[in-house]
């Protein structure tokens, strides 16, 4: 579903990715691990448009979208829930919600995908009439993924979904991941600093160091590595 073939992306005159070449197979969890700097944001900040490819080719079901603009990539089917969930603080959780299906015209799918987010995370539905920015970080969190659901993704980018949310809530997240995944069908391309449980739920995954890729394998095969246990799953 989605290639990227020798993508290369700079700061100014800081090289972020140094010719990284991934593959996600439609329908699968895959999942970015590395270390801080290894380049994994800027890996779907490139993808969904966000900064501009030096060189490489990102195609998304045949069809290259390098440097795209992001709302035409958007529309294509690839949505992103940025690293720290940027929500819309002063709209309500409803609003942001519907902030995610901007670029759609089909209400009554809409309606139905607004009840699969609230089925899903009924925590929204609770407090949809309450300001997004006094939400807690895990509630945050569901409403940044909700939002990007209600773009009506074939893809949907994570970025450090469990970055700064109460430890009890982390495995609640990652299981509505694979929820997502098994429900919708919806392939996921997830980064994660927590490997262990990135690699737990993937398919497959790709090891980034500063900007190339390391190793990439089947999640099962990298959690069993020596190498992968000793730099990135604590031994």
């Amino acid at each position: 579903m989605l290639e990227i073939l020798d993508l290369e992306v700079s700061y100014g005159s800081i090289t972020a990715l140094q010719g990284v070449s991934a593959k996600v197979e439609k329908g699968t969890i895959v999942t970015l691990v590395g270390a801080n700097g290894a380049g994994k944001t800027t890996t779907l900040r490139a993808i969904s448009g966000v900064i501009k490819a030096r060189s490489g080719k990102i195609s998304f079901n045949g069809e290259e979208i390098t440097n795209k603009p992001p709302h035409k990539i958007v529309a294509r089917g690839i949505a992103q829930c940025p690293e720290g969930r940027m929500v819309f603080a002063n709209l309500t959780v409803l609003e942001n919600l519907k902030m995610g299906a901007y670029l759609r015209r089909d209400k009554a799918g809409i309606a139905n995908d607004l009840e699969f987010v609230f089925g899903i995370f009924p925590r929204l539905q609770e407090r949809q009439k309450q300001t997004a920015g006094t939400l807690s970080g895990g509630e945050q969190q569901m409403l940044a993924i909700g939002r990007a659901l209600m773009s009506k993704p074939k893809c949907l980018m994570l970025d450090e979904p469990s970055l700064g949310i109460a430890p009890i809530l982390v495995q609640t997240i990652f299981d509505k991941i694979v929820e997502i995944n098994k429900a919708l069908g919806i392939t996921i391309l997830l980064v994660e600093q927590n490997a262990n449980l990135a690699l737990e739920i993937s398919h497959y995954g790709y090891v980034l160091e500063t900007g190339r890729v390391l190793l990439h394998d089947r999640s099962a095969a990298l959690r069993e590595n020596e190498e992968i246990r000793a730099a990135y799953l604590g031994g």
